[in-house]
């Protein structure tokens, strides 16, 4: 039985399900309104739970988020004149890292294209 899945819009979510599902042995294509330059240059911010690094991990895709993304255990509010840490590794036992949305896409998009995947731009 052949499947095949189409995915609108080329976003993090949209771009690693499409890859996720060729490992799968599952063709799709995305299709995405605007230009590849268009969303890999739109800066946006990026902070990663443990579970997503673990998963772009896992599907291949996050070697140079490993090696470029900043690893945070923790962070600090600042309240009435007094700063206090919010220990994210001590309450939960996992980390954040800080690694932009628009490099989670060029890695996802470069390694579709290295697939052989059918991505649609414009």
């Amino acid at each position: 039985m052949r499947t095949q899945v189409g995915i609108i819009g080329a976003g993090p979510a949209g771009l690693l399900l499409s890859h996720l599902l060729h490992l799968r042995g599952i063709e799709s294509f995305v299709l995405e309104s605007r230009t590849r330059a268009q969303i890999e240059s739109t800066i946006r911010a990026g902070v990663l739970e443990q579970g997503t690094t673990d998963l772009l991990c896992e599907a291949g895709v996050g070697a140079r988020m490993k090696a470029e993304g900043a690893l945070h255990h923790g962070f600090e509010l600042a309240y009435e004149g007094k700063r206090r840490r919010i220990d994210l590794t001590g309450l939960t036992g996992h980390s954040i890292t800080v690694y932009a949305q628009h490099e989670v896409i060029k890695d996802l998009v470069a390694a579709r294209v290295e697939a052989g995947g059918t991505l649609l731009f414009s």
